[in-house]
């Protein structure tokens, strides 16, 4: 994995790069998901890997599942990729141009994960507790783990703010035990 990610990087950067200066982002995210997609089925990547196909026809096929999604450009980055052999790091290349353009952004993504269902009013106050707090605009992606017992926890990059019931319990533990 770690391998993939840094064969991706320069690749996700110089799309980027292009985007930006074409005030493009946008677009650029949606050809990348889109591209990223195909990448992943699993069809696909069986013929990625297959050295009876060649980079032209699999560049043929990638681009005619695409079809008109995909601008010029888009097409020209990815018969680049088939071309080095690189289709496969797609889904990388995509992941990576969104936490870049995140970060241009000023856009921070958070992970809530609550005991219970929350409704629009609960997630945006705490949306704008967190943005308040780190100083920039939050995205939360909200998933429910009912193990909490009750509360959140949210995670922004490798910060973690545990305010569950579950988390307060163990930690009560570790204050009895010591």
């Amino acid at each position: 994995m770690a391998e993939t990610r840094t064969i991706a990087r320069p690749y996700a950067e110089a799309v980027f790069k292009l985007a930006k200066s074409q005030n493009d982002l946008a677009r650029w995210s949606d050809t990348l998901q889109l591209a990223a997609t195909v990448a992943a089925d699993e069809n696909i990547r069986s013929l990625i890997g297959n050295p009876r196909i060649s980079s032209r026809k699999l560049s043929e096929l990638f681009l005619g599942i695409c079809g008109d999604r995909l601008n010029e450009e888009g097409r020209n980055f990815i018969l680049l990729l088939a071309e080095n052999g690189r289709l496969e790091i797609l889904p990388e290349v995509s992941e990576l141009y969104e936490q870049l353009k995140t970060r241009y952004e000023g856009v921070l993504d958070a992970k809530v994960i609550s005991a219970f269902a929350m409704n629009n009013a609960q997630l945006t106050d705490l949306v704008a507790d967190l943005e308040a707090r780190f100083k920039r605009k939050i995205e939360a992606k909200v998933s429910i783990d009912p193990e909490l017992i009750g509360g959140v926890i949210v995670e922004i990059g490798d910060e973690v703010l545990d305010a569950s019931v579950r988390g307060k319990l163990e930690a009560m533990a570790v204050a009895l035990k010591s």
